[in-house]
């Protein structure tokens, strides 16, 4: 440990010792992060807010009266709409209000804790792994106040999401009542969570694994919620183990109750002192958890970027598999209980856009595919996205003074991104199987899976190009966003909101053929590459001919 690493804690002692507070300059903390996120928290607001909001102002639409709403209600029934959805409370008489606190409501609830959790991580962790925070300590600001500021700016972003939902519902002629509960759960979930990045961002030294450790906790509350609705109508008891699952448990629309929602009060006021003594028992910059010693010098593998690259994203990828397997596997346990289900109703795989031609459990296997490559897609992004992060922390630059060019910057990126997204979706096609084969038996459809997963690669090769063209005009990566998020909500909602045929079939992940279940058209995945490669190539000549940020 350096000498710098030491002075901050014993500089900040002395301030406390003077100052007797260690709470000091968390005001000014708090309104610096304020403005920093001026424009972040807004958008995830509003983003998270619309998508509620759109849905109450088109499901009227898609659903004119009670008996569409009740075929909607039918796959709510089934497992394998209570693993995706919730729990399934107010079927017998399906509203636009049950619904959304039904089918909705769990996925607003992640956004808002992936949001809890980047932000709080954004401002604690990485402010001290860049040498900000050593900086400010070094002035007059109390051991606690970083993380005061930080979780005081969670409460408010979360606050924002609230009210921004509770505006769209109401605005929509929803019972103020179960509105505020729907809009107080969603923010509560996302202060849980936040309060778990706080302590993950105590553990490690570096910002990426500890929101990776709160990350692998949004996804293992989120699979717990799944398996407990799927088990039994209304949740069972591995439901009440998950922060989401007592959001949902507050029954909105149906026989509203709030005190589940104390439950994710509990759990963040349990959590935060934990964090804050955790903080006191480290050095700054340092974790808990100290990091493991490398070799002294390095083989001729990590000597290039690109295998340096895969070692440090190497804990990534190995997460991103085993969740997305565990999930695959869990989706295709259900194969029998789906193709029941679509063989009695099949109105059931039109809402959900499935085909019910041929082989059942295959057309429904297929479709549920679909929403891994998305998941898959988002992690192509965020790989490529780290090149603007080497940029800002001036590492780009040192690497580029050596023999590396700026084109073979960028593939050494692509060289981790490209084989990493194929494992993925290979990984997510062999969960599906294996679960299938497992509850189902018979034929296996293992393999066919496995090879059908790939189908989607040139589809997430088209996304991280355009990751590679936003980081080549250094105009952010916001846009990338917008056309990923808006071509998952409209794979995922799409037909069972009845989009028009000209918007679901320009949808990116529709234009995939569903293979197995029918067959493999080369002539999409043609086109997908050629956008891929010009995308690639595009954002590669921007790169070059622009300079570095300074």
């Amino acid at each position: 440990m350096n000498a710098h690493t030491l002075t901050a804690p014993q500089s900040t002692r002395r301030v406390e010792a003077r100052d007797g507070n260690a709470l000091t300059g968390t005001g000014r903390l708090f309104r610096f992060a304020l403005r920093r996120d001026r424009v972040r928290i807004p958008v995830w607001a509003l983003g998270i807010g619309s998508m509620i909001g759109y849905f109450a102002a088109v499901v009227p639409l898609a659903y004119p009266d009670q008996a569409a709403l009740q075929t909607r209600a039918q796959i709510m029934k089934d497992p394998a709409g209570a693993l995706l959805a919730g729990p399934g409370y107010g079927l017998d008489n399906y509203t636009l209000g049950t619904m959304i606190a039904n089918e909705i409501l769990g996925m607003a609830a992640v956004a808002a804790a992936l949001m809890s959790v980047f932000l709080v991580i954004r401002h604690t962790r990485a402010e001290e792994e860049s040498g900000r925070a050593e900086l400010v300590s070094a002035g007059r600001v109390g051991r606690a106040a970083p993380l005061t500021a930080a979780l005081a700016t969670l409460v408010t972003a979360n606050a924002a999401v609230f009210a921004v939902l509770a505006a769209a519902m109401v605005a929509n002629g929803l019972a103020v009542a179960d509105s505020l509960a729907v809009a107080a759960g969603v923010g509560l979930v996302g202060v849980a969570f936040g309060a778990v990045g706080a302590v993950t961002a105590q553990l490690t030294e570096h910002a990426r694994p500890a929101s990776g450790l709160a990350g692998a906790a949004v996804g293992l509350a989120f699979i717990l919620r799944g398996i407990g609705d799927s088990q039994q109508l209304g949740g069972s008891t591995l439901s009440w183990l998950s922060p989401i699952g007592w959001a949902q448990q507050s029954r909105a629309f149906f026989d509203l109750r709030w005190w589940p929602l104390l439950l994710c009060v509990a759990f963040a006021a349990a959590l935060v002192p934990v964090a804050y003594f955790l903080a006191g028992r480290r050095d700054l910059g340092a974790g808990l958890i100290p990091a493991r010693p490398g070799r002294a010098n390095a083989t001729g593998f990590f000597v290039h970027p690109a295998g340096l690259r895969l070692r440090m994203e190497r804990g990534s990828i190995i997460s991103w598999c085993a969740g997305l397997f565990v999930f695959a596997a869990l989706t295709g346990s259900l194969g029998e209980a789906i193709v029941a289900s679509f063989e009695a109703q099949p109105e059931l795989a039109a809402v959900l856009g499935m085909t019910t031609t041929g082989d059942v459990l295959r057309g429904a296997l297929a479709a549920f595919l679909k929403y891994f490559a998305m998941a898959v897609a988002v992690y192509a992004v965020i790989s490529v996205n780290r090149l603007g992060k080497e940029e800002s922390e001036g590492r780009t630059g040192a690497v580029l003074a050596t023999k590396v060019t700026r084109a073979g910057w960028i593939a050494s990126v692509l060289l981790v991104t490209i084989p990493a997204s194929a494992l993925l979706l290979a990984v997510s096609g062999l969960g599906l199987g294996i679960g299938a084969l497992a509850a189902v038996g018979g034929e296996s459809v293992v393999g066919e899976f496995t090879a059908a997963g790939l189908a989607f690669l040139p589809l997430v090769l088209c996304f991280a190009g355009a990751a590679v063209l936003a980081y080549g005009l250094h105009s952010g990566t916001w846009w990338v966003w917008v056309l990923l998020v808006a071509s998952m909500l409209i794979g995922l909602y799409g037909p069972a909101l009845n989009m028009p045929e000209e918007v679901l079939d320009a949808e990116p992940f529709g234009l995939v053929p569903a293979v197995p279940s029918v067959e493999l058209d080369p002539v999409p995945l043609l086109w997908m590459s050629a956008a891929a490669v010009v995308l690639t190539a595009a954002g590669t000549f921007a790169f070059r001919r622009r300079d570095l940020e300074a």
